[in-house]
């Protein structure tokens, strides 16, 4: 079943990805502030709901999370998880380096995972146990095994001290060789494909990082928290790495 899925997830992705370029580079991508201050647009809210109709017409007693439109009603074993434009703030300020999210979640345990970039016309994608794809390539990531060679992207620099991790974003850019600010779902495509070592982001949501789990661990990385707990989106942060510096980064951030 697990291909099954995967080439719905992808088909669905590129789908709704298509639709988000309708409004990429114009005046009608305009944002509304949500509460936390985060924005949304049409394209946001226009490409949640075409995945979801998708996923009700082929999956209808699965649950479905999103960052726009909440849980459904349903309970399931099996549920998708959502976020229909990851990087809205680079999506309205024209910047093509936002992707299209969609995760399955089988017993507890992420199993499918695709990001697909519609500007860039990238896709990267897993299942468990068939490996990572980027482009219909398997990927993986890289095997630098010093931090001093390391390239680490991130989000928001602000972000860390508002969250309460200053110090260990302070520790971790000045172990690194070089610290890029590539933030977003596009840090963890870079990681996965062995183009950067670290992606870091102090928080998150389920949303946000729904198919890393499969992706990284089919690509012989690592995703999880800071504290080395592996597979978790729920954490309310977000560490990718590749597996020979998974240990060192997990010490640096922790302080020991």
């Amino acid at each position: 079943m697990l291909p099954e899925f995967l080439s719905f997830t992808e088909k669905t992705a590129k789908e709704a990805g298509q639709l988000t370029l309708k409004y990429f580079l114009t005046d009608d991508a305009k944002p509304e502030f949500k509460g936390d201050d985060t924005p949304v647009t049409i394209a946001d809210r226009e490409a949640e709901q075409l995945i979801r109709k998708r996923i009700a017409e082929t999956y209808p007693d699965h649950e479905i999370v999103g960052e726009e439109f909440g849980e459904s009603e349903n309970k399931s074993n099996y549920r998708w998880i959502i976020d229909p434009i990851d990087g809205t703030k680079s999506f309205v300020h024209g910047v093509p380096l936002y992707a299209v999210l969609i995760a399955l979640e089988i017993d507890g345990k992420v199993e499918v995972g695709c990001a697909y970039f519609p500007a860039l016309d990238e896709i990267i994608s897993a299942a468990s146990g068939n490996g990572t794809f980027w482009n219909g390539k398997r990927c993986k990531t890289s095997d630098v095994d010093q931090l001093d060679r390391a390239v680490c992207a991130h989000i928001d620099t602000a972000y860390f001290g508002k969250n309460g991790k200053g110090e260990a974003w302070q520790r971790l850019q000045e172990a690194v060789y070089y610290n890029a600010g590539w933030c977003d779902a596009y840090g963890y495509l870079l990681v996965a494909t062995g183009r950067a070592e670290v992606m870091l982001d102090p928080v998150m949501a389920v949303w946000d990082c729904g198919p890393f789990p499969p992706i990284f661990r089919e690509a012989g990385g690592y995703f999880g928290d800071w504290s080395g707990n592996e597979g978790r989106i729920d954490g309310g942060e977000a560490l990718a790495t590749n597996r020979a510096l998974k240990d060192t980064v997990v010490s640096i951030l922790s302080g020991e």
